[in-house]
């Protein structure tokens, strides 16, 4: 068995409630690090809450585990500094530091080799004209750090091109048939599995559901399977890496990465008999990774704020789970669950 038995998790929310559960079922306990709101609280063996910046309760934290995770990548240098220092941090900082910022994550995707959307730095207000001008109409602006379900961005047309408020990067608008994303998992020892890509659906910005098989061809799939896994080899990764990718006619095109479990990964719930979130638990912990087969075909769609008037019909539709997060105010875009309908 693993030589870990706590795993520390940073952040509260329904992806550490998730892998809480899932490391309950390997009999490993999780302490969970949270300064707002913490769901994962619930399911946890233990939670403090407390801000990032209280070196003390960091400290005590990190004292209590025998290796830290995350299931929010958007965490204060200082408290990783801190936090590194006493216990490993699984997926690493590389990766966190790649992930947390969209130039230097482009600007490594484009140094490996794979393909992105055009994009260029705008550190300011007064570069934006620029960057339009190189980029071309429509284009997106988004901010570097901190945005996420559409936050922090500003499309650009036809009318003059509005600043978001902080460093940003202006990326070309990008014509694609379809999205989809592979949810890939690297071990300590190097062994790379992945799960099926599934077919996203986003609407305002939000993903609304994800459909596995996806649907495309072989060529396509396996080339999106052999991208995920050319990046978790590049970050030297241990855990579970979501990749985000454009089908366009001239290939594939990275759109993001995300260094965690990943929403369009839910499905694996209910279609494999190692999810996602076992799949993380075990590669942080040092155990041997899971089978990922897809044995069910399986359509994933997310609960946002009013979905939740749904749940009651949801909860007897035949060969469906229901997972709710245990928030408390169903307010819009604010995702209050999941359900994952088997298909076939």
């Amino acid at each position: 068995m693993s030589e870990f038995r706590t795993i520390g998790i940073l952040g509260g929310g329904q992806l550490g409630r998730m892998l809480s559960v899932a490391a309950s079922r390997l009999g490993l306990r999780c302490h969970i690090f949270e300064p707002g709101t913490a769901p994962a609280g619930d399911v946890a063996w233990r939670l403090t809450q407390a801000p990032y910046e209280d070196d003390s309760a960091l400290r005590i934290f990190a004292e209590s585990v025998d290796v830290i995770t995350y299931e929010f990548e958007n965490v204060p240098t200082s408290a990783l500094d801190l936090l590194e220092s006493i216990r490993p941090i699984r997926p690493n900082r590389r990766a966190l530091a790649v992930s947390q910022d969209r130039l230097t994550e482009k600007t490594f995707l484009n140094q490996i080799g794979l393909a992105t959307a055009p994009f260029a730095d705008v550190p300011d207000p007064a570069s934006l004209e620029a960057a339009v001008a190189e980029i071309g109409r429509p284009s997106i602006l988004k901010t570097r750090r901190m945005g996420y379900d559409g936050k922090g961005q500003v499309r650009i047309e036809d009318g003059p091109a509005e600043w978001t408020g902080a460093p940003s990067v202006l990326e070309g608008f990008v014509d694609f048939s379809a999205e989809i994303s592979v949810i890939i998992a690297r071990g300590a020892d190097g062994q790379v599995s992945a799960f099926d890509p599934g077919l996203n659906v986003h609407k305002e910005g939000i993903l609304r559901t994800t459909t596995v098989p996806c649907g495309l061809s072989a060529q396509v799939t396996t080339d999106a399977v052999l991208i995920a896994a050319r990046i978790a080899n590049a970050l030297d990764y241990i855990g579970v890496l979501g990749v985000e990718l454009f089908v366009t006619e001239n290939g594939l095109i990275v759109n993001e990465i995300a260094p965690r479990v990943h929403n369009s990964g839910h499905w694996t719930q209910a279609g494999c008999a190692v999810d996602q979130f076992e799949q993380h638990i075990r590669a942080v912990a040092g155990l041997p990774l899971g089978d990922g087969k897809r044995h069910a075909d399986v359509v994933m769609e997310n609960l946002i704020g009013a979905d939740m008037d749904r749940v009651p019909d949801l909860l007897v539709q035949p060969r469906t789970q229901v997972h709710l997060y245990g928030k408390g105010e169903a307010r819009p875009g604010r995702k209050m669950g999941h359900a994952n309908r088997i298909t076939g």
